[in-house]
């Protein structure tokens, strides 16, 4: 089997953790992993206790093929998922196959936001809706940010936290509309 990211090298069995079975490339560095034997593995194995994500997260260098790549077991055009909204890697997925394409660095990118035991729910429509609301969202205030400056932000958010909470919101919104 080829790897599906340097596309002549043979991926090679290794183990990605205790008890979990992956096919590697050598070159890229890159894992094929059976989703079967990644839950098994999630079901089983308990999370070690780790440092904080936000800190760990900055020190992993995960490499990302942008590219669509083919899945090197039955040739399908593998899906790419989001991991999080604030890294730009995705995990490639092959629904006929049931298997994932790790690239360099992901499982430790993974490990250290700690979604190792839940990576199941990146492949989810609710975990990607969420991603693109938290980055919809986070363009919007920076988009307010450069209209209105950090401080005028604040106090618009500040606002809105106290809008949310007044029984007059209606009333407040159409004041503000006709202003």
């Amino acid at each position: 089997m080829k790897c599906p990211h340097c596309k002549t090298e043979e991926l090679k069995p290794t183990m990605i953790e205790e008890y979990l079975p992956a096919m590697a490339c050598a070159t890229c560095e890159g894992s094929l992993v059976s989703l079967l034997s990644y839950r098994h593995w999630a079901e089983t194995q308990k999370p070690a206790a780790s440092a904080t994500a936000a800190g760990m997260t900055a020190a992993v260098e995960a490499s990302d093929t942008t590219t669509a790549i083919v899945c090197p077991k039955c040739g399908g055009v593998m899906m790419k998922y989001k991991v999080a909204g604030g890294v730009s890697n995705r995990v490639d997925v092959c629904a006929v196959c049931d298997d994932a394409w790790l690239d360099r660095g992901e499982w430790e990118l993974l490990e250290a936001l700690q979604l190792s035991h839940r990576m199941s729910s990146i492949f989810t429509d609710e975990w990607q809706r969420r991603i693109r609301h938290e980055l919809t969202e986070d363009t919007r205030r920076s988009v307010l940010t450069r209209a209105i400056g950090e401080e005028g932000v604040a106090k618009v958010e500040e606002f809105r936290a106290w809008l949310k909470q007044s029984k007059h919101k209606s009333d407040i919104m159409a004041y503000l509309y006709k202003g």
